[in-house]
């Protein structure tokens, strides 16, 4: 009978310590995750903070907020010339097309431009640089092959001949034509109007998206044995188009001359210059099919020779382009991605033989 008694009192403590460990063990754990949910929100506090410290730091003018980019086809032939608002624009790529000529896409962001042009069509090889900078891409007509593309990729365009009435500019127009040059020309829009009708199609007019060149706020100056001096840039896209670039050490810009002539800015009547120019030599070719023939074709893939000119001095880059839609890296010949003053750009896609001249 003792024996009995004893068990159960045994049972008993047995079963009253195991709760109150329980219960003990229970409160220390949740204690324990309490504090640890504690140092996870600080520390989550702490890492948000730092990151809106960093952008509250950061003084980026040419690429700041998040305005989507536009992208602009626009006209370089001598008939086309002065265009409009070239000296507004964040970046400008210069690539050859058919008929020994070059074409311009320019680049605008957070800019409300009441003129941009002229406008002209589409080719399928600038459609990979709109896409690595996010772009809304707007033009007047299009290449076979770029009409096709432009669905493949889902690239968010505008193409103005929905909108060209052929005549002179109205209070209501979106596209219009110039009267003081000639068709095919003359065809202009402005900004204002290419978001109202992105925004009809349901295109987003904000982007997330990073700026393409690695921006810094000091001024970059290059040196080292690979930096030479860039006081005067030829590029040649064909025999009969030639650009230069002029370096004005007063202002640290370069100005810049197409066929011989100065460029200026229609709308304010100022010299076009820039504050960065990158070359990137890519290898080009004529088509022989169908509706494409005579047109060309680029190369934008892979790992190619480039230069990056600013305030006088230049350097020997690699511009590294993994897929057609993927940002474009621009590294130096160490494998470092090269440090971009704040300041417009100018990206002059060459022929791949062309015989670039960099002069004092």
């Amino acid at each position: 009978m003792k024996k009995s008694i004893l068990a159960i009192i045994v049972i008993a403590v047995v079963l009253v310590g195991g709760l109150f460990f329980y219960k003990l063990g229970t409160k220390v754990g949740e204690n324990m995750k309490e504090k640890e949910e504690s140092i996870s929100v600080t520390e989550e506090k702490k890492e948000t903070a730092k990151t809106e410290e960093e952008k509250k730091e950061s003084n980026i003018k040419i690429f700041n907020g998040d305005e989507r980019p536009i992208a602009f086809m626009i006209d370089n032939n001598t008939n086309a010339q002065p265009q409009a608002s070239l000296n507004s624009t964040y970046m400008v790529y210069e690539i050859i097309v058919e008929g020994n000529e070059s074409r311009l896409m320019a680049l605008f962001k957070g800019q409300n431009c009441d003129s941009v042009g002229p406008i002209r069509s589409s080719r399928h090889y600038f459609l990979d640089y709109a896409m690595e900078n996010d772009a809304i891409y707007a033009h007047l007509g299009m290449s076979p092959q770029a009409d096709e593309q432009m669905k493949t990729f889902g690239i968010n365009n505008i193409n103005g001949q929905a909108y060209d009435t052929g005549a002179a500019r109205t209070a209501t127009s979106l596209y219009w034509r110039a009267t003081h040059k000639k068709a095919p020309h003359n065809a202009y829009t402005n900004i204002p109007s290419i978001k109202q009708i992105a925004q009809s199609k349901g295109y987003s007019l904000t982007s997330d998206q990073e700026s393409v060149l690695n921006y810094v706020e000091k001024e970059v100056v290059l040196d080292g044995e690979n930096a030479q001096v860039a006081n005067t840039i030829t590029i040649p896209y064909s025999s009969g188009h030639k650009v230069r670039y002029e370096y004005d050490e007063e202002t640290g810009r370069y100005t810049r001359y197409s066929k011989g002539r100065l460029m200026k800015d229609e709308v304010t009547g100022e010299k076009v210059t820039t504050k960065n120019i990158i070359v990137t030599f890519a290898e080009n070719y004529t088509l022989d099919d169908g509706e494409n023939k005579g047109r060309q074709d680029v190369v934008t893939v892979g790992s190619l020779d480039g230069y990056y000119i600013t305030n006088g001095k230049a350097i020997k880059i690699k511009c590294n382009k993994e897929s057609r839609s993927a940002q474009t890296q621009y590294v130096d010949l160490e494998g470092n991605e090269i440090e971009v003053n704040d300041g417009n750009t100018w990206v002059n896609i060459c022929p791949i033989d062309a015989n670039v001249t960099i002069a004092e």
